[in-house]
């Protein structure tokens, strides 16, 4: 029998990351639930994916009242299973668009949207994305109005807005540049959605590198931990438990050859790259140290939800079709984590282990 973890915490697992695009939503969370997790995140491919299956037709992104009626199915399915639905995701590319653009536009438009969905689903919170695209305002206050008025938004109906920094964002890839961002547009119902791999992989960890470690401007081994200690260290200290919304985790496979130092195809920059593809479990193949970020954020008071969300492109030959025995790896991962995070006490390497 598995260890227990050394405290219960609500732990739930992001529909998105279990699992191949043959398998269902239903699927998903049988595993999921059976796995003995308390939600999941309700990733919005999922829901569109369900929405065709349920309807027999393509269902376009912004075919709200479509998603509205699949929605509510999904509601169902979940309670049937035990299981609460944490949060809607991923949002993004709200915020710093010129007034009066087409993308300002957009982005209001789909806020509207997914709050007719998060009706519909029973969610009370809303994950948004820190901005990866071109042509934003790179003002902190000008960010910090429009998340403002995003939570005044879902403020009237009683929702919440959860930021994630992304590593590869264009104006807020830091928790620092996020938790700036919240302070300043001051919401009751704002709050910082904390990633393991956002901060690891964006302060620590480089994919273009063959080391996997950042070596910007020839910094050392020591200098780069120290630099990573301190950042951890602000954070337990400044940010209150009660503005970290959910903490997702996650880890990272080195890439190897190293990823190019330039965007792909589709305009992703090199770390959204490797989010995308080389997010496993903890202890299932990466190498961030995200043992330490786990004890910062749990040093701030926090005990609210933790979250599963990887992206790992060797699932298939990894586990196949067996969404069970993964969803209890999960599990398994998830309480191994929050164990070693409550006795490490250094930055000892990768989850814990020598670099």
């Amino acid at each position: 029998m598995a260890e227990a973890a050394p405290f219960k915490v609500p732990v739930s697992f992001a529909s998105c990351s279990i699992g191949l695009p043959r398998h269902t939503l239903h699927q998903k969370i049988e595993a999921i639930s059976q796995a003995g997790f308390d939600g999941i995140e309700l990733s919005f491919p999922d829901l569109q994916s369900f929405a065709r299956a349920h309807f027999g037709r393509d269902i376009a992104a912004d075919d709200y009242p479509s998603l509205c009626e699949a929605g509510s199915e999904v509601r169902k399915l979940c309670a049937n299973h035990g299981l609460k639905i944490l949060v809607l995701q991923p949002f993004a590319n709200f915020e710093g668009w010129p007034d009066g653009s087409p993308e300002q536009a957009d982005a209001r438009a789909r806020a509207r949207g997914w709050m007719a969905i998060m009706d519909a689903v029973g969610t009370d919170m809303l994950q948004v994305g820190s901005s990866d695209a071109d042509g934003i305002s790179p003002s902190v206050p000008r960010l910090a109005d429009d998340l403002a008025e995003l939570a005044d938004l879902l403020a009237a109906r009683g929702y919440r807005v959860a930021y994630e920094n992304w590593c590869w964002a264009t104006r807020a890839p830091t928790w620092k540049d996020a938790w700036t961002i919240v302070q300043q547009a001051n919401r009751p119902n704002l709050g910082l959605c904390l990633d393991t791999f956002q901060t690891a992989g964006g302060e620590w960890g480089d994919p273009r590198t063959a080391s996997g470690r950042i070596e910007t401007g020839g910094v050392a081994d020591e200098e780069l931990r120290m630099s990573y200690l301190i950042s951890l260290q602000e954070l337990a200290a400044t940010v209150p438990a009660e503005k970290i919304f959910f903490l997702q985790i996650s880890d990272a496979y080195r890439v190897t050859p190293p990823l190019k130092d330039e965007p792909d195809d589709s305009g992703l920059r090199p770390r959204g790259q490797w989010s995308h593809d080389y997010r496993p479990l903890p202890y299932d193949g990466g190498y961030l140290p995200i043992v330490p970020f786990v004890e910062a954020v749990l040093a701030t008071g926090f005990r609210g939800w933790f979250s599963v969300e990887v992206f790992d492109g060797k699932f298939e030959q990894k586990y196949g079709d067996d969404l069970h025995g993964f969803a209890k790896k999960a599990m398994e991962a998830h309480r191994r984590l929050l164990r070693e995070a409550t006795t490490e006490k250094a930055l000892s390497g990768p989850s814990g282990s020598p670099p």
